[in-house]
């Protein structure tokens, strides 16, 4: 590394690990999650927190905690369980442009999936690959894809206006709000923000979630050129930032969002 790069680095590491601590939670959609300690409500809230994550975060938190009180405050019981009259309450829910018909088809996966499986992992899994022996960012591009694809494909109920919900490298999308749940659910240390309560995945093969203010952080800083935010964008900047980690190259998150969202930059 040149002295420029290794000032860069130690820059980020500082800024990482002043962001990535219990502090951070509160304000931030993965407070959502937080608040249970059963891994099923944790996947479950995890992924609807995440998918609601665009506009303003005091938005997000409260439709977010809207959900969890449509669910009884106990999601994983209330997928398994509930009757088909309780289903009524979700009709008036709404998010930007998500809606009463994609709520109800949240819950028909997810009560769909959990009858077959303990883990909503499992879903992001591809088929037949030994996910263990590949540590490049190849493997949550083929995991992304295999969950839309099970997503979306799961029963003849689908309604397609929920595709858009669930973003795809396939479409080249930079799968900003998936790649931040993933961020949640396989990133391990011991700072107690993010879960890392998935193991089959791994933080190596993390990709970048690129969100406005990582973009923006991102291109000051030269770590990002590719003129859109696209796929290949996040690739772009998680292949820079695993020069100064290869084993966690995603926890400079917390660095490139802290700065944008405090304004340092």
């Amino acid at each position: 590394m040149t002295d420029l790069t290794v000032s860069l680095k130690d820059f980020l590491d500082a800024k990482a690990d002043q962001y990535n601590r219990p502090s951070f939670i509160e304000r931030d959609p993965i407070s959502i999650p937080h608040r249970f300690s059963q891994k099923q409500d944790i996947e479950i809230m995890g992924f609807w927190a995440a998918v609601l994550a665009w506009g303003q975060r005091p938005v997000i938190l409260k439709k977010s905690a809207e959900l969890v009180e449509l669910m009884d405050g106990a999601p994983y019981d209330f997928i398994r369980h509930h009757q088909e009259s309780d289903l009524k309450r979700f009709l008036a829910f709404k998010h930007r442009t998500f809606n009463a018909t994609d709520a109800l088809y949240f819950l028909h996966f997810f009560r769909t999936y959990y009858q077959q499986n303990d883990s909503l992992e499992d879903a992001f899994l591809p088929s037949s690959e030994n996910v263990n022996l590949t540590s490049d960012s190849s493997l949550i591009e083929r995991s992304l894809i295999a969950f839309h694809d099970r997503f979306c494909g799961l029963t003849d109920f689908f309604p397609e206006r929920t595709r858009k919900h669930i973003a795809t490298p396939a479409r080249n999308s930079s799968c900003k709000r998936l790649l931040m749940f993933l961020r949640w659910m396989v990133r391990q240390d011991d700072r107690g923000v993010d879960f890392g309560i998935w193991t089959r995945l791994r933080p190596n093969q993390l990709v970048m979630p690129i969100d406005v203010h990582v973009n923006r952080v991102a291109r000051q800083l030269g770590l990002l050129t590719r003129p859109q935010t696209d796929w290949k964008a996040a690739l772009e900047l998680t292949d820079a930032l695993r020069a100064f980690d290869p084993a966690d190259p995603v926890r400079y998150d917390f660095a490139l969002f802290g700065l944008g969202v405090e304004g340092e930059m």
